[in-house]
């Protein structure tokens, strides 16, 4: 009896281990970053962590700063990563650097 139990113990944990993870997100490798990769649903969390207390908090804009709402209809991704790069009015530059930099980018570009 004990071997059966065993083999029923031994036979789930076989089953849990095949079918876990549960994390097909896709991601990409950014060679121009050192290989550091980002993934895409980051690109909101990074937004809501460095552009939200000037833009506000569903980024509709506040005082003198723009909403971001539907940059992607004002600016192409390059324009739009090129300003969190290089910084633009009040904004300073780098505020987010790197392959984060060109997630947040591609992401706002598709707020239309």
């Amino acid at each position: 009896m004990n071997k059966k139990l065993l083999a029923a113990i031994f036979g789930s944990a076989l089953m849990l281990a095949a079918c876990g993870g549960g994390d097909d997100e896709a991601t990409e490798p950014n060679d121009e970053n050192g290989g550091e990769v980002v993934e895409t649903q980051d690109a909101e969390k990074i937004v809501q962590g460095n552009c939200t207390s000037c833009h506000g908090g569903n980024l509709e804009g506040q005082g003198n700063f723009p909403s971001l709402t539907d940059v992607g209809s004002r600016l192409s991704q390059e324009e739009i990563l090129k300003v969190i790069q290089e910084g633009k009015g009040a904004m300073p530059a780098n505020i987010i650097e790197g392959a984060e930099a060109e997630v947040v980018a591609e992401w706002l570009s598709n707020k239309k």
